[in-house]
Parts: structure tokens; sequence; C-alpha cells
């Protein structure tokens, strides 16, 4: 009798992972219908591209050199009082004057090559596969071309600072980088002695991250930088094989930013008392949820994880999604910029769906705009590409 009870209690088990991998596997391929037309045609616009890199943009504002990134603080302008000093802050309101030719220069990179493994991973075609390395070389390893692997000259302010810790979060862009050259590894057109110099380069950049002053305040932060300064760490880790660093992103996401971050209902204190609430919950919700999809293994499910005071990655999505449903129901004041824009199809509601087996997410998400064309919107969207992060 106990090895038929036993026996009934297996298949029972059995199927409940049968029935959950099928629902998962379900929403995957929902999202590659609607996003498949899309991918391929933003990828063979791709594949009449040639690399543009930081190299093609200088500026005598950059205290670094021609390999060095550069960008301006965004919330930073000239001073009426004294027009030749030091800029002064308008928080919340965008200086369309500030360097930003590197930034768009690494979002049009991460962009591309993101549409170029998607469509490999939709058509095994080795055609985007080369050209996504085409790309990756100029960015990570022609001397000519390449891109210094730190921040230092990142978020300057005319007259105060050449650079500043809280530009790091800049290099969120460089995400989709590393997890489309993680994708394409085993690909024909591969070269194992080029994936050493790809490698290195992510590994001196982490080495600068974790040791330098500004990565040091950045990941101290207490807010959507901070979230960020483990995301993006987490990115590259995985693509390294760092595991002590994946173990420090696991500890940060579970005790630090989990529990001083989010507020017993789910939301961010921090992001709401800013200029941009609306905008600011949903950029920190994406980032700690792609902790979630990026760090989540059979040790550690990141997406089931609760604190002691039931503080968890679901309660999140569960406090802003009505919001996102309905955006004129969000009780706290509208951002100062770009209200009308958010949200679109914010990657915590797929990886959610997938993760929480809430097709209603899903839904919501199918809805929205996959597309968007305002630069503000793309910057705080590095997860693009959601194929290449199943």
């Amino acid at each position: 009798m106990k090895t038929y009870f036993s026996l009934f209690i297996v298949s029972i088990i059995l199927f409940s992972c049968l029935n959950l991998y099928g629902q998962r596997l379900n929403i995957q391929k929902e999202a590659i219908t609607l996003l498949k037309s899309g991918i391929l045609k933003e990828a063979d616009e791709a594949l009449r591209s040639n690399p543009i890199t930081i190299t093609n943009f200088q500026t005598e504002r950059s205290a670094g050199g021609k390999h060095d990134f550069f960008s301006e603080g965004d919330y930073w302008w000239p001073d009426p009082q004294h027009p030749d000093g030091p800029y002064i802050q308008k928080d919340g309101l965008t200086n369309p004057d500030n360097f930003t030719a590197h930034r768009t220069a690494m979002i049009n990179f991460s962009k591309m090559i993101g549409a170029l493994t998607s469509a490999y991973i939709l058509t095994n075609d080795e055609k985007y596969a080369r050209k996504a390395f085409e790309h990756a070389r100029a960015w990570l390893i022609d001397t000519a071309t390449r891109m210094n692997p730190h921040m230092l000259y990142a978020q300057a302010i005319k007259g105060k600072f050449t650079g500043r810790g809280i530009g790091i979060i800049d290099m969120i862009q460089f995400m989709e980088v590393a997890q489309s050259l993680l994708k394409l590894e085993h690909s024909k057109s591969a070269d194992k002695v080029e994936y050493k110099l790809f490698r290195n380069w992510f590994d001196q950049y982490l080495k600068w991250i974790t040791s330098h002053p500004y990565g040091i305040d950045e990941k101290n932060a207490v807010n959507n930088h901070a979230t960020c300064w483990t995301m993006q760490v987490a990115a590259f880790a995985k693509f390294t094989g760092n595991k002590l660093l994946i173990d420090t992103c696991i500890y940060r996401y579970k005790y630090v930013h989990l529990p001083e971050q989010m507020d017993i209902d789910g939301s961010f204190p921090k992001e709401l008392n800013r200029t941009k609430p609306f905008g600011y919950s949903l950029f920190n919700l994406d980032a700690m949820s792609m902790l979630c999809q990026i760090l989540s293994d059979k040790y550690n499910n990141l997406w089931n994880y609760s604190t002691q005071n039931n503080k968890s990655i679901e309660k999140g999505i569960s406090f802003i999604t009505p919001f996102v449903k309905n955006k004129d129901s969000w009780p706290f004041k509208k951002d100062l910029m770009y209200w009308d824009q958010w949200p679109v199809a914010q990657p915590f509601l797929l990886f959610g769906a997938y993760a929480l087996k809430k097709d209603d997410l899903f839904n919501t998400w199918e809805k929205l705009d996959h597309a968007p064309q305002t630069d503000e919107i793309i910057r705080n969207l590095p997860v693009r590409h959601p194929l290449i992060w199943f």
C-alpha cells in the first residue's frame, strides 16, 4: 500500500512539474510569436550596419581620451547668474545640450547585438552571429576602436566633476552585450581566442567597478543606482564565470536591496520621493526582476524568495501592476517629465509571468509598446530583447 501511495505522490509531483514547464513554454512561445517579425526586421537592418564605437565621437568637454566613455549628468544646467561657471542642478529636468553621443552609441550597439542574437536563436542562421561578433570585436578588442573597461568619466558635471560614481549606471547598456555573447558562444562563428579577449574585457571592468571608489560608492547607494550596480555585475559575472561575484549579487538582492529599498506594501519609497516616481519605480522593479532572472538557479530561486517580513519581488510586482494597467489610478505625484511615455512592455511583466505562473502579467505585457522611440524610455529599458534572457 505504501508503495502505491509513494507512486501516487511522485505522479502528482511529476504532473505539477510538467504542467509548470508547459505553462512556461507556452509563455515563451507566445512571446516569440509576438516579437519574431520585429526581431527579424531589426536584425536585418543591423546586418547592413557598420560598427560605430565611442571613438567616432570626441569632445573637448571630456577629461578622458579617445577610448574613454564620457557622458554628462542629465539634470545639470548652465547657471543663468554665472554662464561660464559650474553647472547647477534641476532635478528631473534633462538638459538637451549635454553630451550624450557615447551613451547613444552604446545603446545602439546593445540594441543591434541583442537583435542579431535573438535572430540567431530564432533561425540558427550564422550570418547573424558573424555580424554580432563584428560589432563586439570593434567595441571590446580592436585597439583602434575599443572602449576602455571603466567608467571614470561618466556623468561629469561642468565645473564640478570630471566623472562620478553615479555614471556607472550608464553601463547597464552592456548587459545585453554580455548576455548575447553568452548565447552565441556555441555558434559556428564563435572564435575561442576572441572569447578569451571578450571575457578579459569584462573581467577588467568587474575589477574596476568592485575596487574603484566610484564603484564602491555606487554599490552602497540606497536606491535604483545600487540595484543597477548589482544587476550589471550579475550579468557580467555570469558571462565571465565569476562565482564569487555571482554569490555576492545573490546576497545583495536577498539581504540588502529587498530589505532596504522595498516597503511592506511592495513600493520603493526612495523612488516615490523622486521627481519621476512612476518611471523610477518601474525602472527599479525591472532591475530587481532582472536580478531574479539572471541569478536564479536550482539552489537559489530568487523569484520565490521572501524576507522575514514578507518583502518579495512578487509583492513589488503586485503593487505596481494595477497602475501599469490604469495609470490614472496612480495615487502619487506625476513624473516631472515623460509621464505620458510610461509604461512600456516592462521586463518585470514578462519574466514575472514566466517565473510566477501569472498569465495576467503576460496579457498586460503583450498589450504595451514593445518598440518605444523616446530616448529617455529607451535608455531606462536596458533589457530590450527578452528572448536572449530565457
